[in-house]
């Protein structure tokens, strides 16, 4: 009897490990043949608040970085760009000093700092998402205290000073805007100059904006004014509200399309396109980094109900102007200790899934998106790996940037693919990714002679584990025959964090590991490529949590 019991529970447990090892593996189908929408680069778009790093030294490897990586124009949006004061860079502040008033009041222009910051762009192919602001101090209702000394940790009301609040004469700020305009076509040509965007102002809904709702509305049409008089084609839009600020993105909807112009008299004010922020909002929960997918996909949700209610607003260009997993790039983990996702594949992993659930969201209300910008570039001269939301840290790239050179091979159409691991997108909307099994997602393409096929291993808790075995059918394809190149994100591959680390984490590396932090920065190619046959059955690879994978696919 007891060998029966012992036959009867060794069947049982090689059944339920067979079944578990099945559950396991993760199949994903790629449908080559089944087109779902063109694969626009909406992630192409970055964005900072400190204009004066442009030019300096990381700032412009990086933008070269960034520029060479996309199949199109990169667009980047900074602050400060109107701010009063010498270029000296600080965090969260930068300035160009573009507005000055001599001893009469009359205005004084110097467009030196500025042009050097949009001549590092035009030189790479990149174009401003050129942000209207702040007030400079000659303008401002509350000039002083002017320049802020915020630092991580300080109380955030303390950048408030005299730039955020709405100028004393609305006519010289308009006058102001047309001046630049006028520069900018005369500088870089009409025609560079209306490939751009324009757009008033950071968050007028909350911190940003020390006036009324109406002030805001008489800034933008003032802005608009100045900015058509000087060139009737160049585009504008806004409000860039906060991720949850839905009602005023609505009244300022309203008032572009219904109310009286402050400027004209006449009906409605120019928009050419709506931006709004979308943020997610990480926890520390039992010593654990925990990240909010939801939060950040719940802000587009919401923002897109409000622009299709508008059927005047059908097609029109929308722009996430800030799309990211927390709100605060110049906090570091030393002082927000939710932000110690920032350095390892944890943010390469979130991007990788939240865009492709944009991408499925967008889809679904059928909006016009033309990028969504991730708040993230470079702190010049801080200390290394110092937990900023970055893309580069003292010239050596982070594994968040691989995620978007991986972006940048996809082309074409974006294509039919299922994973039966991945979470459902009214599930995340609901309840995140917060489940005991991780989120093995794929996104795919496919050009004329080539395609592509992403897959990462995400879940909303920072914490690492086995490797999951993935298996992939490519179907569909016009030939049997491939070249597969397979790249990969994870602990040990594209990820100068894990080798500095290994060094011993050094604030002052010597020139031999800054050489070889470089190279481990750089998004890796698993051996050679290989030849595979699509007949033959499903490619097969492993995939760690938090991990992302790229195969792209030549014939």
């Amino acid at each position: 009897m007891n060998l029966l019991k012992n036959v009867y529970l060794f069947i049982s447990l090689s059944v339920f490990t067979y079944v578990a090892n099945a559950q396991s593996k993760t199949n994903i189908e790629v449908n080559f043949d089944k087109n779902i929408a063109p694969m626009k680069p909406i992630w192409a778009w970055f964005g900072y608040d400190e204009p004066n790093y442009t030019y300096m030294k990381d700032g412009q490897k990086l933008l070269t970085e960034i520029s060479k990586l996309s199949p199109v124009p990169v667009y980047v949006r900074a602050h400060n760009l109107l701010t009063s004061g010498d270029g000296t860079p600080a965090l969260k502040w930068g300035s160009t000093n573009a507005y000055t008033e001599d001893a009469q009041g009359n205005p004084v222009y110097n467009w030196k700092i500025v042009d050097q910051i949009f001549d590092t762009y035009v030189k790479r192919g990149i174009k401003p998402l050129a942000q209207i602001g702040f007030m400079p101090e000659a303008l401002s209702t509350k000039p002083l205290p002017y320049q802020h000394k915020w630092k991580p940790g300080a109380p955030y009301d303390e950048i408030l000073t005299g730039w955020a609040y709405p100028p004393k004469d609305y006519k010289k700020w308009g006058n102001l805007v047309y001046e630049w305009v006028k520069h900018c076509v005369e500088r870089y040509g009409k025609a560079e100059v209306e490939s751009w965007y324009w757009e008033v102002w950071n968050e007028p809904d909350g911190a940003y904006w020390r006036g009324t709702q109406a002030d805001f509305f008489k800034l933008y049409d003032y802005a608009a004014d100045g900015l058509k008089r000087a060139l009737p084609t160049a585009k504008i839009g806004g409000a860039n509200v906060t991720g949850g600020g839905t009602k005023y993105l609505d009244a300022f909807i309203k008032h572009c399309l219904t109310d009286t112009n402050h400027v004209t008299g006449k009906i409605g004010s120019p928009l050419d396109a709506v931006l709004f922020h979308a943020k997610g909002s990480p926890r520390v929960i039992d010593g654990t980094v925990v990240m909010s997918i939801r939060a950040q996909l719940r802000n587009i949700d919401a923002n897109y109900k409000i622009i299709r209610k508008y059927p005047q607003l059908k097609n029109i260009p929308v722009i996430i102007g800030e799309s990211d997993p927390e709100g605060c790039a110049a906090c570091g983990m030393s002082t927000n200790p939710e932000n110690a996702y920032r350095n390892g594949t944890m943010y390469s992993s979130y991007t990788a899934a939240s865009f492709a659930r944009l991408y499925e969201l967008t889809d679904q209300y059928n909006i016009n998106l033309l990028g969504a910008v991730t708040w993230s570039f470079e702190f010049e001269s801080q200390p290394w790996f110092a937990g900023f939301r970055d893309l580069a840290t003292n010239g050596v790239d982070k594994p968040v940037l691989n995620v978007f050179r991986m972006f940048g091979q996809m082309k074409g159409n974006r294509v039919e693919a299922i994973s039966d691991h991945m979470y459902h997108l009214n599930s995340i909307l609901d309840s995140s990714i917060r489940k005991t099994q991780t989120d093995i997602g794929v996104l795919a393409s496919k050009a004329e002679r080539t395609a592509a096929v992403m897959v990462w291993n995400y879940h909303d808790e920072d914490k690492t584990g086995k490797k999951d075995a993935v298996s992939i059918s490519f179907n569909q394809l016009p030939v049997k025959t491939v070249t597969v190149t397979q790249y990969l994100i994870d602990t040990e591959n594209s990820n100068s964090y894990t080798e500095w680390k290994k060094m011993g984490s050094p604030q002052t590396p010597d020139a031999k590991q800054i050489a070889t932090l470089e190279k481990s920065g750089q998004l890796k190619m698993m051996g050679k490529p290989s030849k595979f046959n699509t007949g033959s059955g499903a490619f097969e690879m492993e995939l760690a949590r938090q991990g992302v994978a790229l195969l792209k696919l030549d014939w």
